[in-house]
């Protein structure tokens, strides 16, 4: 369905865009007749107000909005630092908004700031979210900028890391400690973050040759508890992994659980690496080995192409995409 401008309520009224205009901002140049029929074909058409051209015409809101599927990851906590050090720095406010995962929420909140209340979105998709076509709307009106999860389909600035490499370095990891039996724990396939890891995952298993009934991806989800029981089944088998990659942080307590409660040592009888910015790393025991990613980094660089955007509204923000590499810390749960 086709944006609903101005200038189409005005073709269908025969009205000039400005008294279109005047009518939306309840200006005292336009009659009560005129105003009411202008609304009520807004209304009718379901007529969005343009923010972003809008902002141009007035002063802005001088806040962004920062969309994320949670906080309790210190992977989102450490880039909302990030964000926050460059707005403020730049004069201005953060709100921010949690989907819990939920794509209905994505939708709903910004069908919400669609409304001018922020110049501008950062954000990152839900596990949900399959399909695009709200974001694609919401960016026809504000800048949008996508960090860690983001979306390919989407012409705009992407910053990401290296989450192909990541996923390749961490089975080289654990194959180079001795691992023939690797798997990687997913907890969606709509996020590219997770899709990328994987893929670097099965490289390095196809290049070491190992036999792929062994090596393989087996998908979680975001139930704590449902989560527990797939971990614990998983080495209850003959034939269990002697190796584990986390693609999230949050599968890191329901692996060590379901190894303790069936005996199983980390590292002698499986060893584990994950996904991870969690401070905890260091006090779980063994140690967690992590795949640390450049959280503050990122934030700060989302922040900086969204802002920079907002100074310069002809600028292609898909040429703001940057590639931050995460790093490898090897700690107790993968030595040899």
């Amino acid at each position: 369905m086709a944006t609903v401008t101005i200038k189409m309520l005005a073709g269908k009224l025969n009205l000039s865009t400005a008294t279109i205009s005047k009518a939306l901002a309840d200006s005292h140049e336009i009659s009560p007749a005129t105003k009411q029929k202008v609304l009520q074909l807004a209304q009718e058409l379901n007529y969005v107000p343009n923010a972003y051209a809008g902002s141009l015409r007035r002063h802005k809101s001088k806040t962004i909005a920062v969309v994320i599927p949670e906080v309790a990851d210190s992977f989102f906590s450490l880039a909302l630092n990030g964000i926050e050090e460059v707005a403020l720095a730049h004069g201005y406010h953060t709100l921010i908004y949690l989907t819990h995962e939920k794509l209905e929420r994505e939708k709903a909140i910004l069908k919400e700031l669609a409304n001018g209340r922020v110049d501008g979105l950062l954000m990152s998709v839900t596990v949900e979210t399959g399909t695009f076509d709200h974001i694609r709307e919401f960016n026809k009106q504000l800048p949008v900028v996508f960090f860690d999860r983001v979306c390919p389909e989407i012409e705009t600035a992407q910053i990401t890391t290296n989450d192909f490499e990541c996923g390749y370095l961490a089975a080289e990891h654990l194959i180079q400690a001795g691992c023939r039996k690797i798997v990687l724990l997913s907890v969606s396939n709509n996020l590219s973050i997770t899709s990328e890891r994987a893929k670097g995952f099965q490289k390095a298993v196809l290049e070491h040759q190992l036999n792929g009934v062994f090596c393989r991806v087996v998908d979680c989800n975001e139930d704590a508890a449902q989560n527990y029981e797939i971990i614990k089944a998983m080495m209850s088998q003959p034939d269990r992994p002697d190796g584990i990659i986390a693609t999230v942080e949050k599968l890191t307590i329901q692996i060590y659980l379901a190894c303790r409660d069936q005996n199983i040592n980390i590292p002698r009888d499986v060893k584990v690496i994950c996904f991870s910015n969690q401070p905890s790393a260091l006090i779980f025991d063994p140690g967690l080995s992590t795949i640390n990613q450049p959280a503050f980094e990122m934030g700060r660089a989302a922040a900086r192409a969204l802002l920079k955007a907002l100074k310069n509204s002809s600028l292609l923000l898909a040429d703001e995409s940057v590639e931050i590499p995460s790093t490898l810390i090897a700690r107790g749960s993968t030595k040899m």
